[in-house]
């Protein structure tokens, strides 16, 4: 760990953060959290550039809990800034870009001092045979493949290796095991596996420019890669509600990732939006810390998978509430205390007083990177040939990225696997 950043506890971060002259940046940060992990490459690198001027602080959110409820931290990480000890600027949590991250550190500092910063971080270029954007089981297949190929791999994730399977408590369908295997352990095994074949990865990076006719890509406003064919495989990620509340309190009480969170509600009584396979399967993760959970849902019976719903069904702690949405949610001591929903039969709405809610109302392809390069159907996702092949030369797309009538961790390996065997025929591998 870089020497500027300091690790402190609850009872010094009054004399550390409060009474600190100048600027202060605070990381609240969790175990078994991607997202956290995926931030400590940016804090650390940030802090070799700008750990003089700025100070750099974490503090484990598990071990100061009362401090983090007290600053009305929900959610990790989350990035806190001050400066003279007081807080200043939006707060940052869940995925974090490094943009978003030196757009803030920049704006702790005056404007020429940041300039002179900034110029110090080092630019370079890099060639290879194939770039995989997004690494998740469909990229880190892809990369096994094109890597054992003796084709030069990079991968580029804007999370930690895994995507959405890192994230998932259990996985009880995929070949070969026969008891359910933790999310995380799977996405650690193929992510090693797809280190030793070679793959090289930029993991917790942004793309700050994007190029797919030119095949290039701006990793952090710091590295040019260039590659002869690019796998697209960025998958998809938790579609917003879109209703009052929810952006403002995301990180504050409203949360996507109950692997992350869930810990965090002891005793506590949480909302659950949907009524799909995620919201029930992760309905029963958050069940092993909450007291009590009510699960709102549109439609008068669920749509998970038949397994889940009888377990859901039969926890008693879990509530359901049928053929109701939310419409807001309003928030109690700066963090979500209540849930409007409203009865789509009666259209009478009810508040649920609640001490936290997480969304699991369906997904959209991670798209917004590329600018409408590609061809997509009707829900925005990828239209590919057989061999994953886009409407772009030399680019292939895989996984949750592409239209396939049905997304599972199988169907995203095989996309994998097919993209990488065509483009090592291309480039006679």
């Amino acid at each position: 760990m870089t020497e500027r950043i300091l690790h402190i506890e609850a009872d010094r971060f009054a004399e550390v953060v409060l009474r600190a002259e100048g600027p202060v940046v605070v990381d609240f940060y969790s175990t078994e959290c991607p997202p956290c992990e995926a931030l400590a490459a940016k804090f650390e690198s940030l802090a070799e550039v700008y750990g003089g001027d700025v100070r750099f602080v974490k503090i484990f959110r598990q071990g100061n809990r009362a401090l983090a409820e007290q600053l009305g931290v929900t959610s990790s990480p989350t990035l806190l800034f001050y400066r003279d000890g007081r807080p200043v600027g939006d707060r940052l949590t869940g995925p974090i870009k490094r943009a978003e991250l030196e757009r803030n550190l920049r704006d702790l500092l005056p404007p020429e001092r940041a300039a002179v910063l900034g110029a110090r971080i080092a630019r370079r270029s890099t060639e290879c045979d194939v770039l995989i954007v997004g690494a998740g089981p469909a990229g880190l297949t892809a990369g096994i493949y094109a890597a054992q190929a003796r084709l030069r791999t990079i991968a580029i994730d804007r999370a930690l290796p895994g995507g959405n399977l890192a994230l998932t408590h259990q996985v009880s369908n995929f070949p070969g095991f026969v008891e359910p295997q933790p999310g995380y352990a799977l996405a650690h095994a193929m992510s090693e596996q797809a280190r030793r074949a070679g793959v090289e990865f930029r993991s917790a990076a942004d793309l700050t420019r994007v190029d797919l006719f030119a095949r290039e890509v701006e990793v952090d406003g710091v590295e040019t890669i260039r590659a002869r064919k690019i796998v697209v495989a960025t998958g998809s990620s938790p579609r917003p509600l879109e209703v009052g509340g929810e952006r403002e309190y995301r990180g504050r009480g409203v949360s996507y990732c109950a692997t992350c969170d869930a810990k965090y509600y002891p005793d506590k009584h949480v909302v659950v939006i949907g009524g799909g396979n995620s919201a029930i399967e992760e309905s029963l993760f958050i069940a092993r810390f909450a007291s009590r959970i009510t699960v709102v849902h549109q439609f008068d019976k669920l749509q998970a998978n038949r397994a889940a719903q009888e377990a859901a069904f039969a926890n008693p702690k879990i509530e359901f509430l049928f053929q109701h949405e939310p419409r807001e949610f309003v928030a109690r001591g700066g963090t979500v205390g209540e849930v409007v929903v409203e009865d789509l039969r009666t259209g009478e709405r009810k508040r649920i007083a609640c001490d936290g809610v997480f969304v699991f109302a369906g997904m959209q392809p991670n798209l917004e990177a590329f600018d409408g390069a590609f061809e997509r159907d009707e829900w925005g996702y990828v239209r590919v040939q057989a061999d994953m092949r886009t409407s772009v030369p030399d680019v292939f797309a895989a996984g949750d990225v592409r239209s396939k009538p049905f997304r599972q961790m199988t169907t995203a390996v095989s996309d994998g696997t097919i993209a990488a065997m065509a483009i090592a025929r291309e480039l006679g591998a």
